[in-house]
């Protein structure tokens, strides 16, 4: 669509414009828009339709909000809420974020918007004023834009005044619906609209924004389960960017001082150089990022906050060094609210480039203007995960331009075969070309989620001061997003929290919180359905710099890397969980909790691509080529391009290239078998068996299929999830089941295995 310009006011042409209401057309018309976008044009028919429940996947900064707000806005200043009186009290459009940054940033961009149409737009998050709060409470409407956890709060304090504060709802929005699919967040995120639905009496339209999704089919069940089939979809077809890729090699050099060494040298009063603590690989992806980086705008995405520190530090050591101004900081969950502000205005001040070392805390929709380029160091967790980020530069018709840093160990004649065959190479390999042809994990939609469902059962009965266990059933799981739960399932569940105190039965048949129930739904971390951290609060010279989760000794006097920064520590104070800092020369970055994703069925399949044909990417640097050869050659003479199955000394090796839900499976499974196993990655580890009897034991194996439940309670340390200590052996058994066992999947591959 096209506009034509003339003297007098503009008029764009094209169906859907006209649709919107002329207030909005106005406002289009003063941001000198040349057109709508694709998926801004495709939204506005099926949005003002009022019933239907849509998704919109387009690309990062590709104007997914206005293509959602704008036949909104229509909608609202056209037509009053249906079935309610005009002026009907309460608001009128939820907006659901995953982080309370991403609702800062939305807020000023739909202020604008909304400023001009009468129509407030609210925050509530755990950073928002208590008056600003009140202010809804007693005046309800507009637009409220809130994270799952603060709509958990509003449920559970005030309950009974749910259906008066909604009671004008006509649409809710949520963003980053990728974010929530197959989590025990999303699992909450389902519950809460549907108990907000039942609330109000009437369904309500969902809207969903992401700028990734594997499967749409799965996401539009997420957003309206039990109906899936009936979201609209709408995929852009705009985004034509050219991409440009590098990904550069490096061979892992050890350090010079260990960390002992160094700290010794630091307490007598010397100082320890970064090239001296830094194995030569970081320190040479410092340099390159140093050298490639410098004088622009960029984000460094780490796998791990603790090499967000890591790469922070050595950048800012090595500018200091150079004797010029520091353009790279930090950016990570642990940090205080304040230097992470800080690190997002330097990236959205133009005046001065900046580059953010981060973890996935910039991968979502936050506005930081436009990035010249993203770097990754270390193989990507997920495709899903490099496409989102992918998406954060090249914006407004620029190329998205991408490094990826991907480092090796040295491979000797002994180092054995995972190692031999440079996977993280590989794994990014298969990933970067899965990503090109745009392809996307799939959520997780098998698991039951009863973690989650204690929490919500908990939330109902605090919400409504009691309830029946057929009503519980029926809103939670009869109706409710926890449809895979039994009655029979759910009466255990039930018992289980009943043993535990959580519940308790009144005479007339109402379940209550028990005095342990009391307890967690009384606590502030009860509104989040993960399970958080113990955090001891970082403080230097007055100034809290963040949080860190200690589950390992940190004495006086230990040394630290935080928020790019080297400290020493002065005191510990366990009570009160706050660590005392000072500068220092010398330091090492922290432990932080947290692992990587699961890695997808797809991915390992194409990584077996990879190693089996002789393709050489053009986007690989000599190092990445000479790697990929070193890795296709041992791949040869391990013979795994014949079997994959091969011994190893004593102890036979089993490379299934399958993902890690497969892989888990068939581990248990052995186990159960009474074989010895690890898993490796790729790789089973069948330990003192030899390949022959390894593939005896694999037929006896594949001979029965056997029960979910019987591999799932040979895995030990089965609790994940925030509330798997309440649940009874056997239910924990179910849910983990549920979760993370794939049979049918391990005995696809272990038949495909032995055809081998």
């Amino acid at each position: 669509m096209t506009w034509p310009h003339s003297d007098s006011e503009p008029t764009p042409v094209g169906s859907a414009f006209a649709q919107l209401h002329p207030r909005i057309q106005r406002w289009i018309w003063a941001q000198e828009w040349s057109e709508l976008r694709d998926a801004q044009g495709r939204a506005i028919g099926p949005i003002l339709n009022g019933q239907r429940d849509v998704i919109i996947a387009a690309a990062t900064a590709s104007g997914k909000t206005e293509a959602a707000f704008l036949p909104i806005c229509s909608a609202l200043l056209s037509s009053p809420t249906p079935g309610t009186a005009t002026g009907q009290q309460g608001v009128k459009v939820l907006y659901v974020s995953p982080l309370k940054a991403l609702i800062n940033d939305q807020y000023g961009r739909l202020d604008a918007l909304c400023e001009h149409l009468d129509l407030p737009v609210h925050r509530w998050h755990g950073d928002v004023p208590g008056s600003r709060k009140a202010r809804v409470l007693t005046d309800p409407d507009g637009v409220l834009l809130i994270t799952p956890e603060s709509v958990e709060a509003l449920m559970v304090i005030h309950g009974p005044k749910i259906g008066r504060l909604f009671g004008g709802l006509r649409y809710v929005v949520i963003d980053e619906l990728h974010s929530f699919l197959g989590a025990e967040r999303g699992a909450q995120l389902q519950s809460l609209l549907h108990r907000l639905e039942l609330a109000i009496r009437r369904r309500v339209p969902r809207i969903g924004l992401s700028a990734t999704l594997g499967d749409m089919a799965a996401a539009a069940a997420f957003l309206r389960p039990g109906h899936g089939d009936g979201v609209t979809v709408i995929t852009a077809t705009d985004d034509t960017r050219e991409v440009r890729l590098q990904l550069l090699g490096y061979e892992a050099v050890p350090v010079d001082l260990h960390p002992g060494q160094a700290d010794a040298e630091v307490t007598s009063g010397g100082e320890a150089d970064a090239g001296d603590v830094t194995t030569g690989d970081r320190l040479a992806v410092a340099d390159h990022l140093f050298k490639t980086l410098r004088g622009t705008d960029n984000l460094i995405f780490a796998n791990s906050r603790r090499d967000v520190e890591i790469y922070a530090d050595l950048l800012h050591r090595r500018s200091a060094r150079d004797k010029v101004p520091n353009e790279f900081i930090p950016h990570h969950g642990s940090l205080s609210k304040d230097l992470r502000e800080h690190a997002e205005a330097r990236l959205k001040d133009r005046t001065t480039p900046a580059t953010a070392v981060c973890t996935s805390t910039l991968e979502m929709g936050i506005d930081i203007g436009t990035v010249s380029s993203i770097a990754q160091i270390g193989a990507p967790h997920t495709v899903s995960s490099l496409t989102q980020r992918l998406g954060r530069s090249g914006r407004r018709g620029e190329a998205a331009t991408l490094r990826i840093y991907i480092s090796e160990e040295q491979v000797t004649p002994n180092t054995p075969p995972p190692d031999a065959l440079r996977s993280q190479l590989v794994q990014t390999i298969a990933m970067v070309d899965l990503l090109l042809r745009r392809w996307n994990e799939a959520p997780d939609s098998g698991g039951l989620h009863l973690s989650t469902l204690v929490q919500q059962l908990l939330s109902l009965i605090a919400q409504h001061g009691g309830v029946s266990p057929a009503q519980a059933h029926e809103t939670l799981c009869g109706r409710g997003p926890f449809g895979r739960v039994s009655a029979a399932l759910f009466a255990q569940l039930l018992h289980a929290l009943s043993k535990a105190d959580l519940l308790i039965q009144a005479g007339d048949g109402l379940l209550l919180l028990g005095t342990a129930g009391e307890q967690i739904v009384n606590h502030y971390s009860f509104y989040a359905a993960f399970r958080s951290a113990q955090e001891y609060r970082l403080i230097a010279h007055g100034r809290t710099l963040g949080t860190l989760p200690l589950d390992y000794p940190l004495m006086p006097g230990s040394l630290l890397i935080f928020g790019g920064r080297r400290w020493k520590v002065l005191a510990v104070d366990t009570r009160a969980k706050v660590v005392e800092l000072t500068r220092s020369s010398g330091g090492r970055p922290p432990q932080f909790t947290g692992s990587g994703g699961e890695i997808a069925d797809r991915v390992r399949r194409e990584m077996l691509t990879v190693y089996t044909t002789s393709d050489v990417p053009r986007y690989l640097d000599a190092k990445a080529v000479q790697l990929l050869a070193e890795g296709r050659a041992n791949f040869t003479r391990f013979g795994l391009d014949l079997s994959p199955i091969m011994a190893w000394g004593a102890d036979t090796l089993i490379f299934p290239w399958r993902g890690d839900r497969i892989m888990s499976t068939l581990a248990a499974a052995l186990t159960c078998a009474g074989v010895d196993v690890a898993q490796d990655g790729a790789c089973l580890t069948i330990a003192g068996t030899s390949p022959e009897a390894t593939i005896d034991r694999l037929q006896a194996l594949a001979a029965s299929v056997p029960d979910p439940l019987t591999l799932a309670a040979s895995v030990r340390n089965k609790a994940g999830e925030k509330y798997d200590d309440l649940l009874s052996d056997e239910l924990l058994n179910v849910a983990y089941a549920a979760r993370s066992i794939d049979v049918d999947g391990a005995w696809r591959a272990l038949t495909s295995l032995l055809k081998s």
